[in-house]
């Protein structure tokens, strides 16, 4: 029996994927293959991943200026190739501060340039983003970078940022694909494949053509996007499994009517679970209502001590995943695309019932 997986990566995954997946493991299209056994340079693969891109730029409505990559090294790799491949001839780069994965993409910038940063939320226990007005932006910065969504701390951006000429880079491994943005607002995008798109091995980067003449001459050829670009990303060999499953959800999201289609999902899901907890004085949510992800969920039960019992109530009716990250404690509920809205009445069920059964 499938368990209702609240995990916050590696994630859920459509079980239409799967089963897609699953039925084609030992023989893609007749090729008498798995994908896994296939070179990355065939024309079976190459097809595959041509694929997956097209999908990704029809989802997303991707501008031609922009180059989509496939890599590896997953968001916090990232972190470190971000500054690497936009530094160059530059002194400064502005980081937004709004919780613990812009915390490590501040610490790996710190190793290639110097990082002002611009706001943080930290004086608000990063339960909100800093508002666009207090932000001190350096005019001539190389960049200036945000986490759209904290997978931990459950703060998401629900506008864009304007950063004038200055190119704005976005770590949205945990929001990508979740809601309709616009791609020519940003300079960069990009973010680990194992919450909304695939398995975790895959990282998608998109990044504009007129940004790929700033890398550090130490970039690495592997991270280096340009070189990347060139290569249609594969200069060296690509995560294909991964590839070829985030090529499938694409082709799920299409089908389910686009990003638009799952947008409207997504906000129903967010919306019945935090309705559970705004009527409750069992459960609590700190964020800020206008900054609440609709991705990840966390919230607290009035005693520590009773966090056991819960989990233990929750594996036992089929939902798992759900112990808060070690650095808040408490809960999450992430409800990525693939989470079915049934998973999440089940959950605010069970909480309804949990909270009963302590009066």
């Amino acid at each position: 029996m499938r368990v209702f997986n609240f995990s916050a990566g590696p994630a859920v995954l459509p079980e239409d994927v799967l089963r897609i997946a699953a039925g084609e493991m030992l023989d893609w299209h007749g090729s008498g293959m798995s994908v896994m056994e296939m070179s990355h340079r065939g024309k079976e693969f190459i097809g595959i991943a041509q694929a997956a891109e097209a999908d990704l730029r029809t989802l997303l409505a991707i501008p031609s200026n922009y180059k989509v990559l496939f890599l590896q090294g997953g968001a916090i790799g990232e972190n470190a190739i971000v500054p690497m491949n936009l530094m160059h001839g530059r002194e400064v780069a502005d980081y937004v501060h709004t919780g613990e994965w812009s915390k490590k993409s501040i610490k790996e910038a710190k190793k290639y340039g110097r990082v002002n940063i611009a706001a943080s939320s930290e004086e608000q226990g990063f339960t909100c983003v800093p508002d666009r007005a207090s932000w001190r932006l350096t005019p001539d910065a190389a960049y200036v970078h945000i986490c759209s969504n904290e997978t931990i701390g459950g703060v998401e951006y629900p506008w864009t940022p304007d950063t004038g000429d200055v190119p704005l880079v976005a770590d949205m491994s945990s929001q990508i694909l979740s809601r309709v943005i616009d791609v020519a607002k940003y300079g960069v995008i990009y973010g680990g494949a194992q919450k909304n798109i695939g398995p975790a091995g895959l990282t998608i980067v998109i990044v504009r053509d007129d940004l790929l003449d700033r890398a550090l001459p130490i970039t690495p050829s592997a991270f280096h996007w340009k070189e990347q670009a060139a290569a249609d990303s594969m200069l060296n060999t690509p995560p294909t499994y991964a590839i070829y499953i985030a090529g499938l959800v694409f082709r799920w999201l299409l089908a389910l009517g686009g990003v638009a289609a799952i947008e409207q999902r997504n906000i129903s899901k967010a919306k019945l679970l935090y309705d559970c907890l705004d009527a409750s004085d069992f459960y609590s949510n700190p964020v800020r209502r206008e900054h609440r992800s609709r991705m990840n969920v966390p919230f607290t039960l009035p005693d520590p001590a009773l966090d056991a019992p819960f989990l233990r109530g929750a594996a036992d009716r089929g939902m798992v995943q759900l112990k808060g990250h070690r650095a808040v404690g408490g809960m999450r509920a992430s409800i990525y695309n693939a989470m079915p809205v049934a998973g999440v009445e089940a959950l605010v069920a069970y909480m309804k019932d949990f909270e009963r059964a302590q009066r």
